[in-house]
């Protein structure tokens, strides 16, 4: 059965973009205290604090909280467009 490319469509955006807003943050926060240490530590930073502030600059239109959010769709798009080049190239 086939289903509709624009559904299809949407369904990776939404995924996507869920992952972005729900789960990035954290992984951010554990790749940064991994690798340059503790966020905000005179401020009780952890990584519900990270997030809070990304998802606070989201609702704020702050461009690069939109830019992080959106950023795995940006990238499967980035993937796509380097492929079709491939794919174009190589016929």
């Amino acid at each position: 059965m086939q289903t509709n490319p624009w559904k299809r469509e949407l369904i990776i955006v939404a995924v996507l973009f869920g992952f972005g807003f729900l789960i990035l943050p954290f992984a951010i926060y554990w790749v940064g205290s991994e690798l340059i240490g503790e966020y905000a530590p005179d401020a009780n930073g952890n990584a519900l604090t990270l997030a809070e502030r990304i998802w606070t600059d989201f609702i704020r239109l702050e461009p690069v909280a939109w830019l992080l959010v959106s950023s795995p769709y940006m990238v499967l798009m980035l993937v796509r467009l380097t492929r079709r080049a491939w794919l174009t190239r190589s016929v």
